[in-house]
């Protein structure tokens, strides 16, 4: 179990599945929470509107935004990798089929559609918490939608926060900047919705 361990840290660093992962992490992520924000503010602005509702579009937003980040992160990653192993073998005027860097290309489209998947579906389940422990009775400071916007604005938050650490830069300004960009999006979900 450890080699295996060993060997697929080894493909991760020869493909840098650590950096394209992280990048399509906090991508879709962010896509997940402005995705969640949306819904969220729209039945906000609705008014009266059944949990139960609620809870099922936001999981079908979740689940969709999931299923698409697996599947097209693949999809172009294999692609680009493909591409990427022709041009070296080329270089090298050599088959590289059997290298570590073939397997390398196999190895990193799959990690990183799993992480690209994941990543809006595990931050959808996030904002949704609030949400669910208001359809079991859990007491909470705000009503349910409110609680999940404020949900939605503390990944976002986050979200910008990891971004700066990542980019070396003041983590504040990066995350105020995200944090920037849900209020625009909320705002613009509340004035639609009250025309």
């Amino acid at each position: 179990m450890r080699a295996l361990w060993r060997r697929m840290q080894f493909l991760a660093a020869l493909s840098q599945a650590q950096h394209i992962g992280r990048r399509y992490f906090v991508t879709n992520g962010f896509d997940g929470a402005l995705a969640q924000l949306g819904p969220c503010m729209g039945f906000f602005v609705s008014g009266d509107v059944r949990l139960g509702t609620v809870i099922n579009a936001c999981i079908g937003a979740g689940v969709a935004l999931g299923v698409s980040g697996v599947s097209s992160t693949d999809v172009s990653e294999a692609a680009e990798r493909r591409r990427e192993l022709q041009d070296l073998e080329a270089a090298m005027v050599a088959s590289l089929e059997a290298s570590a860097h073939a397997r390398a290309s196999r190895y990193l489209p799959v990690m990183v559609a799993l992480v690209s998947g994941a990543a809006p579906l595990l931050v959808s389940l996030c904002i949704l918490l609030p949400l669910w422990a208001a359809a079991a009775g859990l007491p909470l400071p705000l009503r349910p939608l409110e609680a999940a916007i404020l949900a939605a604005f503390a990944v976002i938050f986050l979200l910008g926060a990891f971004l700066g650490r990542i980019a070396g830069t003041f983590w504040l300004w990066m995350a105020l900047r995200t944090l920037v960009i849900a209020l625009v999006t909320a705002l613009v979900v509340f004035w639609v919705g009250h025309r």
